[in-house]
């Protein structure tokens, strides 16, 4: 079934290009089953090109689902209008309220910031506390989940010599976790960040379990099973073309960046990159929202009790 988004929304055209159903605001109101209520905390600057890479994973389940656009409410967005900001998101004021089955928490480009010296971090630190009580399933991404970690369980972050940049190969550590189910043993997932997340720290805490690694980029994928939450390290949602934005940005900016690792055929910049890491995204997306939907309460109000 197909994600409900708004009409005019400037991702609804290219998921339509694509093949991914999306249903009008009109054609979902007559439909009589509860969709899925899917919110996407968006904390990059080009807000748009994370709605695409986010709403195509999301809106290829054969579940309906209702999403739900989100932002800090007073940071104001640099490459992003706030026409469409008006037009599309409402603050986490506005929706504190509300209950959500699923949550994204987006990266953000400041992870070379302490977290307390963010300018948002005390709504950050809301904004996860809301997540307990209001949030059946958290899938926290990138920043986000060293964020999310940190703040839940004091898991430090460290800064690398360089930028962990490149196709990286990923393990399936535990291939009976609900999340890999269908995942093959070794996979090919996007990396970008400059710090990391140690082994070694995650695993003094009970309750985290690491279900992807790399031996060359670490930790990826840690499951907490207490509340739903889901902490991703790299960036399975990323376009075919993501790295390469990045880097040719850098390189135009005169910023010293390596080439991405295994990522150009032949290490070549001008041959266009191949994507190996698409079919590994909509599952681990699909994953997610099909066991949201085997184990979310069909009354929203109930989302959360059990952990007051």
């Amino acid at each position: 079934m197909p994600i409900k988004i708004p009409d005019t929304l400037p991702a609804f055209e290219t998921l339509q290009s694509e093949g991914v159903r999306v249903m009008t605001e009109t054609v979902a109101f007559r439909q009589d089953i509860r969709p899925l209520q899917i919110g996407l905390l968006n904390l990059m600057p080009n807000k748009i090109k994370t709605e695409v890479q986010m709403a195509r994973l999301v809106g290829a389940s054969p579940l309906q689902v209702e999403f739900s656009l989100v932002r800090i409410g007073a940071h104001k967005a640099k490459n992003t209008s706030e026409e469409h900001l008006l037009a599309f998101y409402e603050t986490w004021e506005e929706v504190k309220h509300r209950k959500f089955d699923g949550f994204i928490i987006t990266g953000a480009p400041i992870e070379l910031l302490e977290y307390e010296d963010v300018t948002y971090w005390k709504e950050m630190q809301e904004i996860f506390e809301w997540t307990t009580t209001n949030v059946h399933s958290t899938l926290n991404v990138c920043w986000g989940a060293m964020a999310a970690i940190y703040h839940f369980h004091n898991v430090p972050k460290y800064t690398l010599k360089e930028k962990a940049f490149g196709v990286y190969r990923h393990q399936n550590l535990k291939p009976s976790s609900v999340y890999l189910n269908g995942f093959s043993d070794d996979f090919a997932i996007p990396v970008s960040r400059w710090t990391e997340v140690k082994r070694a720290d995650i695993e003094k805490v009970p309750g985290l379990q690491i279900l992807m690694d790399s031996s060359e980029m670490g930790v990826c994928l840690v499951h907490e099973q207490a509340c739903n939450r889901l902490y991703m390290f790299n960036h399975v949602e990323y376009d075919s073309t993501s790295l390469a934005d990045e880097y040719f940005r850098d390189v135009n900016a005169g910023v010293p960046i390596k080439m991405p690792h295994n990522y150009f055929p032949h290490n070549d910049p001008e041959i266009p990159p191949q994507n190996r890491w698409r079919s590994h995204a909509h599952l681990f997306f699909g994953n997610w929202i099909n066991e949201i939907y085997q184990t979310t309460p069909y009354d929203l109000e109930e989302i959360g009790q059990e952990r007051i």
